[in-house]
């Protein structure tokens, strides 16, 4: 048994975000169908479309999209926004990331679904939520990010922000988010009765995630700076060095016993008084001391690799991190132990490697059921579910309605 199994969602999602979203519950047992629109999508910084074997080898590897079912409709048409309503009498979630007001003027919004099925869950991601005054605005993850007080405080406080690639609002603000509130709705709906809108903006999830961030200044105005904190590695305890081979070992001895081991280690016993104080939170080092121990650590660490350091220093009980390149992640025995990379079954193809399912349940674990499809592959099936007949389908075709 799978948690989210019976569980029904429609994936309007054309950006990441909701694909991404979508694919979290889809690992988890829900049975999640692709709704695309005609035409090409863009995946992968390529072309994914019906036509030519290395676009279907591609899917295969595309794993946002996997344990999903595709078809292809113009919800444009009157005829498809029917077959839409007809999926949507029998669905539990709707997911969307359009532009707010796309879905009201296509009439696939909540207020007309929720007539058609009152107890769906229908969830809107967009860039800054459905209402103020900034709802309208366009965006992406930079854009947002910078808003949410995020951006600003990551990189040195030498130079310009750093770009975190769009992990934060996308991934984590949008889909992550996205993806707790639609499970919270069916958790409510299972005591109500009743389905419910879920409006999820990217701006709204990354600013909760500065939650912890930003008590010191509800509090007492204390704010933090670029660079400048504990956590941003401007004291040599929490930090990135380079190692005798240009690769990089990261140490985070936060708590006292941690950087005692390791300057006991290091035979740096006189260093061990320096560490952690509270005005660490906010405040840049003001202490020559600092200096001159973070410029000993950076000699110290030179005149080793960074695997021979970490396997000296972890075996010393000090925090440590080898910085990866991504296909070193992949063989780290942790991560393979962890069932991080996993093998997939693909008919033609044989074993298609992808990230594995990161919530590790005891009694009903996710799983990677089946690859990601073609657009419009499971169209005939599913029209042919919902009571059309061949000749229909055809007609549905022709008329540029399906593919």
């Amino acid at each position: 048994m799978l948690a989210l199994e019976g569980v029904k969602i429609l994936d309007l999602s054309r950006l990441i975000p909701g694909t991404f979203c979508t694919m979290l519950l889809g690992d988890l047992g829900a049975e999640v169908l692709k709704i695309e629109a005609p035409g090409i999508t863009e995946f992968m910084g390529s072309a994914k479309s019906l036509q030519g074997e290395e676009n279907r080898k591609a899917a295969a590897y595309y794993a946002p999209d996997r344990n999903k079912k595709s078809i292809v409709v113009n919800l444009k048409s009157e005829a498809g926004r029917e077959i839409f309503y007809r999926l949507s009498r029998h669905a539990d979630v709707i997911v969307e990331g359009f532009r707010p007001g796309v879905a009201k003027r296509l009439r696939i919004d909540y207020e007309t679904i929720s007539k058609l099925n009152p107890k769906i869950i229908y969830c809107s991601l967009s860039g800054y939520g459905q209402d103020g005054p900034y709802h309208a605005f366009p965006g992406h993850d930079i854009n947002y990010i910078a808003m949410a007080g995020i951006l600003g405080l990551i990189g040195s406080s030498e130079g310009p922000p750093v770009i975190p690639l769009n992990l934060v609002a996308d991934f984590a603000g949008a889909a992550l988010y996205g993806a707790l509130g639609i499970s919270v709705a069916l958790v409510a709906r299972n005591k109500t009765g009743k389905g419910q809108y879920v409006d999820m903006a990217y701006m709204d999830g990354a600013v909760s995630l500065m939650t912890w961030f930003t008590c010191g200044y509800f509090f007492d105005g204390s704010m933090l700076k670029r660079g400048e904190s504990w956590l941003h590695g401007a004291y040599p305890y929490y930090g990135v060095y380079e190692t005798k081979d240009g690769k990089h070992i990261t140490i985070g001895c936060l708590e006292p016993h941690f950087w005692e081991n390791l300057c006991r280690f290091l035979g740096k016993e006189e260093y061990i008084p320096y560490h952690f104080a509270l005005e660490h939170t906010f405040h840049k080092p003001e202490d020559e001391k600092w200096n001159e121990i973070r410029s000993s650590l950076k000699q110290i660490f030179l005149t080793k690799t960074r695997d021979e350091w970490f396997e000296l220093l972890i075996h010393n009980d000090v925090p440590a991190g080898k910085v990866y390149t991504p296909d070193e992640v992949f063989s780290d025995p942790q991560v393979i132990h962890r069932q991080m990379v996993i093998e997939v079954e693909h008919p033609t193809l044989g074993k298609i490697k992808q990230v594995g399912i990161a919530p590790k349940l005891s009694s009903t674990p996710g799983k990677v059921r089946s690859l990601s499809p073609i657009p419009g592959e499971h169209t005939d099936e599913i029209l042919q579910e919902l009571g059309y007949k061949r000749e229909e389908i055809e007609n549905l075709r022709q008329e540029g309605v399906v593919c």
